[in-house]
């Protein structure tokens, strides 16, 4: 999601410490929303703000779209972007599989981490493609692209076996849902904006983007990936340790 590093060319040496601190306050906000949502949904708490759907709506996205795109913004210093896929990949598998034999809540299919498996495989195999457009104008087509598909998963289609790319069925459900479209235009818009701020100068980039702000946040950032694997299990050892 979560992980990357300053590789690469000589100006990319530094490690970027401001997307550490953004994905550190994104895993807080996550966190936060998934205790708040294990209480209410599983626990029945009674916290009616949390129940209103813009509310939960425009937090949930806050933390999804800012793992995309800064996930997307790291395919500029990923030594390796199909291996960092197949990193991704392996832990969908596991998320997924875990829900499945928990059976605590509704099993995750074709969630964020798979979205972001997918996205980054199809920037590897695609790259020198992806390096022909000019960077604003994939980030501008990209947007615009996620706003006319993002209605795509809303509904449901007389299809069966094509829920990862956002055609899914009456039948179909999922805990955590992020497929193809419209999700992978906005890691793709991540991957654009990170060409367009990539520097030019021997330098690097701008003194404020390298200063580690926040070191807590930072560190949080830093180990996004193994934070969220393990976050949702210790949350509900908790809530069944409190309730008794």
């Amino acid at each position: 999601m979560f992980r990357g590093e300053s590789r690469g060319a000589p100006h990319h040496r530094q490690r970027v410490r401001a997307l550490d601190v953004l994905r550190g306050a994104a895993v807080v906000s996550m966190i936060i929303y998934h205790a708040c949502y294990d209480a209410v949904v599983l626990f029945d708490a009674n916290t009616i703000w949390f129940t209103n759907t813009i509310v939960r709506s425009v937090w949930s996205a806050s933390i999804s779209w800012t793992f995309l795109i800064v996930s997307g913004w790291m395919t500029v210093f990923s030594r390796s972007n199909a291996r960092r896929a197949l990193l991704y990949g392996a832990c969908a598998l596991g998320v997924s599989a875990a829900t499945w034999v928990a059976e605590v809540d509704t099993p995750i299919s074709y969630g964020i981490l798979f979205c972001m498996a997918a996205s980054t495989l199809m920037y590897s195999l695609s790259r020198p493609i992806f390096e022909l457009v000019s960077p604003w104008l994939g980030l501008f087509l990209c947007c615009a692209l996620f706003m006319l598909t993002w209605a795509v998963p809303t509904r449901t289609y007389p299809v069966e076996h094509l829920a990862w790319l956002g055609l899914r069925s009456s039948a179909f459900s999922s805990g955590d849902y992020y497929p193809l479209l419209p999700y992978s235009f906005l890691y793709l818009a991540g991957a654009f904006l990170g060409r367009v701020m990539r520097p030019t100068h021997p330098r690097g980039y701008p003194a404020w983007m390298l200063r580690d702000r926040c070191k807590v946040l930072s560190a949080i950032g830093r180990a996004s990936l193994p934070i969220y694997l393990v976050h949702q299990p210790v949350l509900l050892l908790f809530f069944h340790l409190w309730l008794r």
